[in-house]
């Protein structure tokens, strides 16, 4: 019987290996480049004029359901973009239904929630962009 789990357990383990496999990895918090507008970003060094409008939309729009140091509704943001590539993070901000259901990622923080999928703000681009520069201070 224990062999028998145990063979279970490697199979389940190499189909696992092999859905997540480079050179895109979506099972890798930071290769994955999340699902949505989203493809490529440049970052210079932090911008102090755009994170202070970042943290005044988040504080208006997001601090409802997130959290800079502790789970709420939604994951905690300190360090996130230790965690996150910044392309998943902008899309999740900007697609998050699609996110929800089709990256693996972000499903497994929806099934954390008790499937909650994150509310569409409906953010610009810009928005977004800002918001990501707020949380690229959150180190």
């Amino acid at each position: 019987m224990k062999e028998s789990i145990r063979i279970i357990l490697l199979c389940y383990c190499a189909i696992a290996m092999l859905k997540c496999t480079p050179p895109s990895n979506p099972c890798d918090p930071m290769q994955n480049l999340g699902i949505g507008p989203i493809e490529k970003l440049d970052l210079q060094p932090v911008n102090t004029n755009m994170a202070a409008e970042g943290q005044k939309i988040y504080d208006q729009l997001c601090r409802v359901c997130h959290n800079e140091i502790r789970q709420m509704e939604g994951p905690a943001h300190w360090g996130i973009m230790n965690r996150r590539t910044p392309e998943w993070v902008m899309n999740m901000m900007l697609n998050p239904k699609e996110m929800s259901q089709k990256d693996p990622i972000a499903k497994i923080l929806a099934e954390r929630v008790n499937g909650v999928e994150m509310a569409d703000m409906n953010l610009s681009e810009d928005e977004a962009r800002m918001i990501l520069e707020y949380f690229r201070t959150l180190q």
